[in-house]
C-alpha cells in the first residue's frame, strides 16, 4: 500500500503559511535575524525568529484571547488548520503531533513571576506545559478524536510522527492521520544550546569549515497521509508519496553524534531497503545539517559511507534555524515542495567545505530532475530517522 501525502501546512519565520514558505526559499530570502520577543535572554542571538506577537498568532489560529494557549500551541493549530483543510470526516482520523519546548514560553513567565515575587496569579499557564497539551488543543480545535498522541524525540520528533502515522495507515488502525510537530522559541532552549557552547553568534553555517553552532528557529509543519482505500472516499490528489522510513538509536552521546554516523547510516540504509530504491534512486538528500561541528561532520561521513558518491544535498536551516521538533514535517514539506517544482534549495552561508569529507551542498537555486529526496532528522541521544518522499 502506498502512503499518499494530501495535505500540507507550515508556518516560519519566512512564512505564514506554505505558499509564502516556498516564495522565501526561492528567493534566498533567510528568517533569520536577532531575536527581538523573547524575554529573560541575558544577550543578543541570532533566530529563524516569528515576528507575530502570541496575540496576532492567536487571530491567525482563530483563537479567542481569553483562552490560555502556548505559542507552541498557536504554532502547531495555524499548520494543522491548512494541512487539515481537504480531510474526510468520514474516514478513521488520527492526530500525532510532535514537541520538545511545550508551553515553555509561558512557563518560564511563569516561574520568574514566582521566584521574583510569590506571584502564582498565572498558575494556569501550567496547563499548557506538557508536550500533549498541544495535541489534544488540535485535536479538539479541528474535531479529531480517532487517535491523538505527541511525540518527543528531541529534533527528530516530527519524523517520528510521520513514521508512526504511515505505521498506523498500513496496519489498517486508521485510515487518515495528520501529523506534524511544533516549538516555539524560549529562553530556556536558546540559553540550554548557548550553555553547550553550539549556538553560533552569527547566522548559521551549514556544512561549512568554519560552522560555529546552531541558530534556533520557531515554526509548525503539518502533513496529512493517506492510504490508498482513503484516496477512494477523499478523492484527493496526492502531492506526493512517502515511500520509505526508519528510525535508528546510536545511543553514543546524551547530545553528540557518534563520529561515524552509526546511527544516521543504519537510519538511511532501512530507509532505502523500505521505499525499495537504490542509492540512485535518491535525486537530493535534504540533510539534517545544524551547522554544529559535531553533528554536520557526523552525517558528513555517514553520507559518504552510505552513497559513495553523495547525491545533491543541502541543509535548508540557514533559513528558519533549526526548528527543533518541527523540523522533520517542516523540511519534509520543503522537500515536497522541491518535487513540485523540480528544484533544489541552495544551502545557504556555505564558503569552505568540511576537510575531512570535501563535501560540498547546493549553493544555489538549481533546477534539476527530481523522482525522490532523502530527508534526515537526527536528534540528541542519537536518535535518528529517516524519510523518503517522492513523486
Amino acid at each position: 500500500m502506498k502512503i499518499a501525502i494530501t495535505g500540507i501546512g507550515a508556518i516560519s519565520s519566512i512564512g505564514n503559511d506554505v505558499s509564502e514558505n516556498f516564495s522565501a526559499l526561492e528567493s534566498g530570502q533567510t528568517g533569520i535575524s536577532k531575536v527581538d520577543n523573547v524575554q529573560q535572554l541575558k544577550k543578543q542571538f541570532f533566530a529563524g525568529e516569528i515576528k507575530q506577537s502570541n496575540a496576532e498568532l492567536a487571530k491567525l489560529a482563530g483563537v479567542s484571547d481569553s483562552e490560555i494557549v502556548s505559542r507552541t500551541t498557536l504554532l502547531g493549530l495555524i499548520a494543522a488548520k491548512e494541512a487539515f483543510k481537504n480531510s474526510d470526516s468520514s474516514l478513521r482520523t488520527g492526530l500525532i503531533s510532535a514537541s520538545s519546548v511545550g508551553g515553555m514560553d509561558l512557563t518560564e513567565g511563569f516561574y520568574k513571576d514566582v521566584v521574583t515575587s510569590g506571584d502564582f496569579s498565572k498558575k494556569e499557564v501550567l496547563k499548557c506545559h506538557d508536550v500533549g497539551s498541544g495535541a489534544d488543543y488540535i485535536a479538539k480545535a479541528l474535531g479529531i478524536k480517532g487517535y491523538i498522541t505527541s511525540i518527543s524525540t528531541a529534533c527528530s520528533s516530527s519524523a517520528n510522527a510521520v513514521m508512526l502515522g504511515a505505521r498506523m495507515i498500513l496496519s489498517g488502525q486508521l485510515d487518515q492521520v495528520l501529523v506534524g510537530g511544533m516549538d516555539a522559541l524560549s529562553a530556556f532552549t536558546i540559553s540550554g544550546f548557548d550553555s553547550l557552547m553550539i549556538y553560533d553568534a552569527q547566522r548559521v553555517k551549514p556544512f561549512d569549515k568554519d560552522r560555529a553552532g546552531v541558530n534556533l528557529g520557531e515554526g509548525a509543519g503539518f502533513v496529512l497521509l493517506e492510504g490508498e482505500n482513503a484516496l477512494k472516499v477523499s478523492e484527493n490528489k496526492p502531492l506526493a508519496h512517502l515511500k520509505g522510513w526508519a528510525n535508528a538509536n546510536d545511543s553514543f552521546h546524551q547530545t553528540a553524534s557518534s563520529p561515524e554516523g552509526s546511527g544516521a547510516q543504519k537510519a538511511i540504509k532501512e530507509a532505502l531497503n523500505k521505499s525499495g530504491l537504490n542509492l540512485e534512486d535518491i535525486s537530493f538528500v535534504n540533510a539534517h545539517g545544524t551547522g554544529t561541528g559535531n553533528n554536520d561532520l557526523s552525517e558528513s561521513k555517514a553520507l559518504s559511507a552510505v552513497f559513495g558518491s553523495v547525491p545533491p544535498f543541502g541543509s535548508v536551516k540557514g533559513f528558519t534555524g533549526h526548528t527543533l521538533a518541527a523540523c522533520g514535517t517542516l523540511e519534509l514539506i520543503y522537500s515536497i515542495g522541491m518535487l513540485q517544482k523540480q528544484q533544489v534549495i541552495p544551502n545557504l552561508n556555505f564558503v569552505n567545505p568540511i576537510e575531512e569529507t570535501g563535501l560540498v551542498p547546493v549553493k544555489e537555486l538549481t533546477k534539476m530532475p527530481i523522482k525522490n529526496i532523502l530527508s534526515n532528522s537526527f536528534g540528541f541521544g542519537g536518535n535518528n530517522t529517516s524519510l523518503i518522499v517522492g513523486i
